[in-house]
Formats: C-alpha cells, structure tokens, sequence
C-alpha cells in the first residue's frame, strides 16, 4: 500500500453473551476473557483498516469500570485511532447490556498497539489514517501520546 493515500478506519463491532464457564465466583466475567474479546476486536479493526498481516505489540491503559454478569450481551467495538510507519493504536470499548431490560453501559476502555508484518515476520509500512472530524481528531491526540508513552518505556528498557 502506498503512503500517499490515507484511509477512514472503520468501526467494528463484536457481539456475544457471557455464559457461566467465562465467570468467576463473583459470577463477573474474567477479566482475561473481556482482554482476549477486546484483543481480538483490535485485530480485526486493523485488518479491515490496513488489510496486512498485523500481530499485537501491547495492550495499554485497559480500565475495567464495571463488571459484567453471566447472561449479559456484550459488544465489542474497536476502531483504528492512530497509525505510526508500521504500527497503529486500536481504541476498544467493552459494553454490557442486560438481556431483558435492555440497559447498557460502557465496562471497559482498553488501547491496543498492533504492528503490521511482511512474510519474513519484519515491521512494513501501513496506510495512513484519514482523521474525518473533532472526535477523530481527539482520539487520534490520545493514540498519539499512548504511542509516546510506548517510546518512552522502550528508550528507558522497562
């Protein structure tokens, strides 16, 4: 793909429902199983937004803020905010609506930082982002300072 061209990032959206094997003993959903929901979500946003091969390089700022109980729907969606010369930042929201009554709310806010991979496993470039509004614009200010904060911990070696 050339650099030239920027491209929107499309919103995806994942829907399941939390059953008991996926809870703990407070019958709350694992916070493993809401990342690995939230991980996959990242990666197909970057698919779709990149079409490349892309592995993920680290999760950051997840926030758990509320927890989600066996039997509720739960979506995921992610979006592409930001994009560096191989990597870009994936914002996913984690919701939980509850099945009879239809109340919903935001339970997790996670950002995933996923780097894009040629055959021989090495970093290639991806496509430019095309930042379409204000919210587009904010969102791409917070993937741009978790991407400083990633430099900032690779420089110091932590």
């Amino acid at each position: 793909m050339t650099q030239q061209n920027a491209y929107p990032a499309p919103e995806i959206h994942i829907t399941d429902i939390v059953l008991p094997n996926q809870t703990n003993n407070f019958n709350t959903m694992f916070g493993g199983e809401v990342m690995a929901m939230m991980d996959k979500a990242a990666a197909i946003a970057g698919l779709r937004f990149c079409r490349q091969p892309l592995v993920t390089a680290s999760s950051e700022r997840i926030d758990f803020r509320t927890p989600i109980h066996a039997g509720e729907i739960i979506e995921a969606i992610a979006r592409v905010i930001y994009v560096g010369h191989t990597s870009m930042v994936v914002r996913v929201h984690i919701y939980a609506e509850h099945p009879f009554k239809g109340d919903r709310r935001v339970c997790t806010t996670g950002y995933f930082s996923l780097v894009s991979i040629d055959e021989q496993g090495q970093p290639q470039l991806v496509p430019r982002l095309l930042v379409e509004d204000d919210g587009a614009q904010a969102e791409w200010a917070i993937g741009e300072e978790i991407r400083h904060m990633i430099d900032a911990r690779r420089k110091s070696g932590v």
